[in-house]
């Protein structure tokens, strides 16, 4: 057997290629949008994809089980359980509680795991010709290393109203009497690692085991004592902000992503044509470049939308495919870039982009407003914007600030003032840089802190030590 783990850094989203050397064939499950990599993995290995399935309707990414199939003529497999409000929308096999997939000497069992989501699977993998019992669980966003799959985002993403009680309710229940009636032994290999926000406290290593799990998990005393409503309550305690792309993630992987099929190559625009872009408002233009290029300069109008390694994440918080149709031009130092950009847009579901440019010095530049620390106490906003997590603001803020992170800005624009400057900041910048520019796109007049909270914390500190001493 041949198991690959295929990790996206960006999404922290794991996909794994599973297949049978036996007889040529593998199965892929949870696939990202572009495809490159599996079909890379099948060549290398001389294998043929005849199979592609996915544990649960994500919501943090868009599926690639459709592209996928489409690409090598694969069957597709999707859940069949969670009653009827949670069957997908394309054609595909149902799979219910105990079917099975074989490929070669593989057997893919699916076991119905709610909680999370109402339809949620989790696919026992035996190794028929190494034994008869499963060695392998690929997880989903059931169990994590060292932690669960948070059940409040159907409330958050999904225009649920308290159904996160219910659904916490039912990961008891499915670790009761899924999970931990398996043996020890077996590998638990998750759907996400450590920086998901599908849960709160990920664990960063690829894997873990039932074992494991059942000893050292802080879920695994409640599960002792049946405790199901201690378990609820630290499960649903401190949960982090949901991202608001993930309610269309959530939409579009029901209804079936749109299949782009073999994509053309990104032409290089020369400044002059993007310049007239520009001054016709027919163009998006992204700057990938990092936050601290830009604050030196950049395109007037532009998102910031660093890359390539962070670009689906940072991408889905400034920029809805939905509202704004008009087609992306990334600002990047090469076409490798470019086309690196585009893949992991492509995991968000933004598909239209036309080109590429590498001519920052040949448009029209602005350098972005900052203000220092020392300044902002005099600076009149009409509101201090944090645009971090809510974890870490009530870890620390400015005093008067109001919390709203950057990947749920956008679609809470009416909790923003309508007139006056908003001064935002987050930990080191990159963040506040990303949702400043989009703010600004949309008409806000927003100034930067400069750095972010650390550097206000220290100057605040040696400034009230100094007063201290001024007065002692």
């Amino acid at each position: 057997m041949l198991l690959e783990r295929v990790y996206d850094h960006d999404l922290a989203q794991a996909g794994y290629f599973i297949g049978c050397q036996a007889r040529g064939e593998a199965i892929v499950v949870d696939a990202r949008r572009d495809i490159g990599d599996y079909l890379d993995l099948a060549r290398r290995n001389g294998m043929q994809i005849v199979a592609v399935t996915e544990t649960h309707i994500h919501a943090d990414y868009l599926s690639g089980t459709r592209e996928l199939a489409a690409a090598t003529g694969a069957a597709v497999y999707v859940s069949g359980e969670g009653g009827q409000d949670w069957q997908y929308g394309f054609d595909a096999e149902r799979l219910l509680d105990g079917d099975t997939v074989t490929i070669g000497n593989l057997t893919v069992r699916a076991r119905h795991t709610p909680g999370h989501t109402p339809e949620h699977l989790s696919f026992l993998v035996t190794d028929g010709a190494f034994s008869q019992d499963p060695g392998y669980m690929l997880s989903g966003d059931f169990v994590f290393a060292g932690d669960l799959g948070r059940p409040d985002l159907l409330d958050e993403a999904a225009d649920g109203v308290d159904t996160r009680f219910g659904g916490a309710r039912q990961l008891f229940t499915s670790l009761r009497e899924v999970f931990l009636n398996l043996p020890d032994h077996v590998q638990v290999l998750p759907g996400h690692g450590a920086g998901s926000a599908c849960g709160k406290a990920l664990g960063a290593l690829p894997g873990t085991t039932v074992g494991y799990e059942r000893l050292n998990a802080w879920w695994s005393s409640y599960l002792r004592e049946d405790d199901m409503e201690g378990f609820v309550a630290e499960l649903l305690d401190g949960q982090p902000d949901a991202h608001a792309y993930f309610a269309r993630m959530k939409r579009q992987n029901k209804e079936g992503p749109r299949v782009l099929g073999p994509l053309a190559a990104l032409p290089e625009l020369p400044a002059e044509e993007v310049g007239r872009s520009l001054d016709g408002d027919s163009i998006v233009l992204v700057d990938t470049r990092s936050h601290t290029e830009v604050h030196r300069g950049t395109v007037a109008g532009a998102l910031n939308i660093p890359g390539p390694d962070k670009a689906a994440t940072f991408g889905a918080w400034a920029h809805d495919p939905e509202t704004e149709t008009r087609p992306l031009v990334l600002l990047t130092p090469d076409g490798e870039t470019a086309h690196r950009v585009r893949d992991h847009l492509l995991r968000v579901g933004i598909d239209r982009v036309a080109g590429y440019t590498t001519a920052v010095e040949d448009l029209p530049t602005v350098v972005p407003p900052l203000v220092s620390p020392e300044e902002l106490d005099g600076f009149g906003a009409a509101l201090v914007l944090d645009v971090r997590n809510r974890g870490e603001h009530a870890e620390g803020h400015i005093p008067g600030s109001r919390q709203l992170s950057a990947g749920r800005l956008l679609w809470n624009l009416d909790a923003l003032p309508t007139g006056g400057t908003i001064v935002s900041y987050c930990q080191t910048g990159v963040r506040n840089s990303v949702a400043a520019a989009a703010l600004r796109r949309a008409g806000y007049d927003v100034v930067e802190l400069d750095r972010g909270y650390p550097d206000w914390a220290a100057w605040k500190q040696e400034r009230d030590t100094a007063a201290e001493a001024a007065t002692g």
